[in-house]
């Protein structure tokens, strides 16, 4: 297997965000290294939602592959009002503090799960809890869109579209908001555990070049080093933008899919490409070396 490049070029071919079965993904975490195998990546990493649990199997089949898999998790934290993800990147795996933590994410979740079953009930949806689990068919972390299936499936309404608009999206009485930790906490919790904290996908919070800016600070004050300068496919302008935004912070720079499910635009490896830049790679991080090789 050859090392990761120095710089950002068309010879990456990684990607440090993709999801599985172990959250919100449609794969399991072996065939998720499987199509990453055959999409000719090298150097991955699985981040499901506020757990690793999906990371051993996953080491498994990436051993078995010839894969680099970095033991990753993308992280809820709450910042300003606003619902942020952090990718703590793991060299060293979960330790300190960020055991408990994740523990502690684990409860808010199930926490934020049994409530939105409370309110669906209160609409008509008998039993909600149980019929999102089934939807879901496994033990993982519930979330919305395994309640709007179980609302289609019950007849409620007539599709995923209408649960969320009735139901389930922004302002809905089934949109419950998790008390998340702030933000430094969570940054905090990562470097603990001798990672790597990144800033999920900056641009997809909807906030003006200058609350963005805002983040990025409060982010680097906290600990944060890194954030994901591609996401899936976006703007290239605004990527450039994006990029200067991180140099003049002397931040790393990420790159991820976010992929949860095969059939879609996107799927592992694929993203825009990376603008002419001067900014150093995540994977140049000390603390990632042994990972780059």
């Amino acid at each position: 297997m050859m090392p990761l490049p120095e710089t950002f070029d068309d010879t990456v071919r990684l990607d440090l965000h993709m999801h599985s079965t172990a959250s919100d993904g449609a794969l399991s975490p072996t065939e998720l290294m499987q199509l990453c195998h055959a999409r000719g990546l090298t150097h991955v990493a699985l981040t499901d939602h506020d757990t690793i649990a999906g990371v051993a199997e996953a080491a498994t089949e990436a051993e078995r592959l010839g894969l680099r898999l970095l033991c990753a998790s993308e992280l809820s934290a709450q910042w300003r009002g606003v619902t942020i993800h952090v990718v703590a990147l793991l060299p060293d795996g979960a330790q300190g503090a960020l055991i408990e933590g994740l523990d502690a994410q684990a409860r808010a979740r199930e926490a934020r799960s049994e409530e939105i079953a409370r309110r669906l009930e209160a609409i008509g949806l008998d039993e909600a809890l149980a019929r999102a689990r089934e939807q879901a068919g496994s033990d993982r972390p519930l979330g919305r869109p395994d309640f709007a299936r179980a609302l289609v499936a019950a007849g409620v309404v007539p599709d995923m579209a209408s649960a969320f608009k009735k139901h389930l999206g922004a302002g809905k009485r089934g949109d419950v908001k998790a008390h998340w930790p702030w933000l430094s906490e969570i940054v905090g919790w990562i470097r603990d555990a001798g990672g790597v904290a990144v800033l999920a996908h900056p641009l997809r919070y909807g906030m003006t070049r200058r609350k963005r800016g805002l983040l990025l600070d409060d982010f680097v004050e906290a600990g944060g080093e890194a954030a994901e300068l591609v996401s899936g496919f976006q703007n290239p302008d605004t990527t450039r933008d994006l990029s200067r935004q991180l140099q003049e912070r002397g931040m790393f720079g990420s790159l991820g899919s976010d992929f949860h499910a095969p059939g879609g635009a996107v799927a592992p490896g694929s993203m825009s490409d990376t603008p002419r830049t001067t900014l150093l790679p995540v994977w140049r991080h000390p603390r990632l070396a042994g990972f780059a090789q």
